[in-house]
């Protein structure tokens, strides 16, 4: 067993959502931290990924938090509230214990935490003044909840202004692109100490097609409407990618 064991828990934003490889499976910052790990250190990591698409704070905590502390990581990284930002009706307070109880339990088990926002997508969004109001009250309270534990591995990227520009985000607009994957996983790595790859902090970028009004709405928006009012979610019957350890070795020169 490798002496780094990392794993991941949370939503889209951990599973990897918007950073699709050729043959359909996504990628995403956690999976490019774990290779990007293996590549500074020079050694193999052992990494499981148990985020699930479209789960909200507190189900990520009751289905995947004991089971990811159970593997016995050395590391395990957590983000949530994102869905439920996009809840009329939220209680920041209620997310914000959501991240007291994942530290309490890393604690617990003498695992180290590496505690994560989301990216900003706000200005690509309809209602995007109301999210960027409720992600910066959230981001506020996370950090105010933890202002006093420098032990815990801080990588914020909800105040990363360059990151939430169109470049970095899919055609949902929701969901960051490889090139916005790349660049939080660059945050992570520096967070760890690690000197990441210079280019993930900014991709070459894809020229992207203007986004019709119309398709955008029928192809993105309605989808999402019409879980809500069927009280679905994106991730219903999905499996996590990682269930249990896979090893990244160290790229061969």
């Amino acid at each position: 067993m490798a002496s780094v064991r990392f794993v991941a828990i949370g939503d889209s934003f951990t599973e990897g959502v918007g950073d699709e490889l050729p043959d359909g499976r996504v990628r995403g910052w956690a999976d490019l931290v774990a290779q990007g790990w293996a590549d500074a250190s020079g050694e193999p990591v052992d990494y499981a990924n148990l985020a699930i698409r479209g789960r909200l704070i507190w189900p990520i905590i009751d289905e995947q938090l004991e089971p990811a502390l159970a593997l016995k990581p050395t590391h395990l990284s957590f983000n949530g509230g994102g869905n439920d930002m996009l809840r009329p009706r939220t209680s920041v307070s209620r997310v914000v214990d959501g991240f007291s109880h994942v530290a309490q339990r890393c604690d617990d088990e003498g695992v180290q935490l590496i505690m994560l926002s989301g990216a900003n997508p706000s200005g690509q969004l309809p209602l995007g003044r109301v999210f960027q109001r409720r992600g910066d009250l959230l981001t506020a309270a996370v950090s105010a909840r933890f202002a006093d534990r420098p032990d815990i591995v801080r990588a914020f990227n909800w105040p990363d202004r360059e990151l939430s520009t169109s470049a970095y985000w899919s055609e949902d607009r929701l969901h960051m692109s490889a090139r916005g994957h790349h660049r939080v996983a660059a945050r992570v790595l520096t967070a760890l100490g690690m000197e990441p790859p210079s280019g993930w902090w900014s991709l070459p970028s894809v020229p992207a097609a203007p986004a019709q009004r119309t398709a955008y709405y029928r192809e993105h928006v309605g989808p999402w409407v019409r879980r809500r009012l069927t009280g679905t979610s994106s991730g219903d019957g999905r499996e996590p990618k990682y269930a249990t350890w896979t090893t990244f070795e160290p790229a061969q020169d």
